[in-house]
C-alpha cells in the first residue's frame, strides 16, 4: 500500500510504503529507481502486526519502479502499486506515481 504526503510546495512527496503481514517475511527491504535498486539503502521496519513500513522523500512529477525484496531472497510487487510494468526478468516491477 501507498501512502503519500506531498511538503507544501508540491516539490517533493513523502511515500510510506507498506507490505502486509500476509508475505510473510521475517525482513524487507524498498528498492527501486529511486536507490539503483539497492538492497541495503531502504530496510523497512517491520511493525507489531507483521506488517513492514518505510518512507521515503521522492521528487514529484515523476514515476519510480520498484520492489520488494524479502528475506534476502526474493521479491515481491506491491499489490496495489499505482500501475505495473514489465521488467527485464521476465516479471513486472510496481509503479509508483507521484
Amino acid at each position: 500500500m501507498l501512502v503519500k504526503n506531498y511538503t507544501k510546495t508540491g516539490r517533493f512527496c513523502r511515500v510510506t510504503f507498506k507490505l502486509p503481514a500476509e508475505v510473510k517475511a521475517e525482513t524487507a527491504v524498498l528498492c527501486g529507481e529511486f536507490n539503483e535498486w539497492r538492497t541495503d539503502k531502504h530496510p523497512m521496519k517491520r511493525l507489531k502486526d507483521g506488517s513492514f513500513s518505510v518512507t521515503v522523500s521522492l521528487p514529484a512529477g515523476k514515476s519510480y519502479r520498484f520492489r520488494y525484496f524479502l528475506d534476502g531472497k526474493r521479491w515481491e510487487n506491491d499489490w496495489e502499486a499505482d500501475a505495473y510494468v514489465p521488467n527485464e526478468f521476465g516479471s513486472e516491477d510496481s509503479v509508483v506515481e507521484v
